[in-house]
């Protein structure tokens, strides 16, 4: 598994961003690296919803690890997996949970802060890097902030409080920072400049486009939960129409031919 760490993390060297269309269940992984994805990042609100929990630490650490192994099953490429806040307070549980993730083949995480103190997600990122040392093991720990996307701070301090943390999660052996919410050229240059590690951003109504990102220095762009929130809404739609007017016609209508669904899983 190494490999596939080693792998993930050249991924990350530029100049284009490294595009990660986030997947809730192994078959959008399937599909997603069938259109030319070179790694597939996981979407824990996706996959909490497909695994009927709601996002925000109600997922079992079970239910993701599982969740992760079907996924891995069917992949060739990289799979990175969105851990939220490592499914516990205790820096030597998330170690553990992140030695089970690498088991099943887990080449990289994000792990996140959210509205804890710095130094927690700090302690998780030093037991993750152990766990991975003892079990002979690498992974990429991509360590999310939440400053820009819960507004931990005042606008004005955004940008220094984005680097105080991203030294500290660096300090600890974080390999990126992923800054959600962050959409000004001038901060992402600041952020780029100053945290020393790649930045890796989040798809958001007015952010620039690709290109444009791997100018200003970032390295990793994800989809987020915004995928799957378009097929959720696609599905309730179609679901709607048929239960209101018992039409057969709209499943049809943009479908995938049940053949090359099938043309995904060969052997698996």
């Amino acid at each position: 598994m190494s490999q596939q760490a080693a792998t993930f993390r050249r991924m990350h060297g530029g100049p284009e961003p490294l595009r990660l269309p986030n997947a809730w269940d192994a078959g959008s992984a399937r599909l997603f690296e069938s259109l030319g994805a070179s790694a597939i990042a996981t979407t824990s609100a996706g996959v909490a919803w497909a695994q009927g929990y709601a996002d925000g630490g109600k997922m079992p650490a079970d239910v993701a690890i599982a969740a992760a192994a079907s996924m891995a099953r069917v992949l060739r490429v990289p799979l990175t997996v969105d851990m939220e806040n490592g499914y516990s307070d205790d820096a030597k549980a998330v170690g553990e949970t992140v030695r089970r993730l690498l088991d099943v083949g887990v080449a990289g995480i994000n792990i996140e802060d959210g509205t804890a103190a710095p130094g927690s997600l700090a302690a998780k990122i030093e037991a993750i890097k152990d766990a991975a040392s003892k079990s002979g093991s690498d992974i990429f720990v991509n360590a999310r902030t939440d400053v820009f996307l819960a507004n931990l701070v005042d606008a004005s301090k955004r940008v220094d409080e984005t680097l105080s943390r991203g030294a500290t999660y660096r300090a600890a052996g974080a390999d990126g920072l992923f800054v959600p919410g962050l959409r000004d050229a001038a901060e992402i240059v600041a952020i780029v400049g100053g945290v020393g590690l790649p930045i890796n951003l989040m798809a958001w109504p007015g952010l620039a486009a690709s290109d444009e990102l791997g100018r200003l220095g970032v390295r990793r762009l994800s989809a987020g939960s915004g995928i799957s929130q378009m097929v959720w809404g696609q599905a309730e739609r179609l679901a709607r129409d048929f239960l209101d007017t018992g039409r057969s016609e709209s499943m049809a209508e943009g479908s995938m031919p049940y053949a090359q669904l099938q043309s995904l899983f060969p052997g698996k």
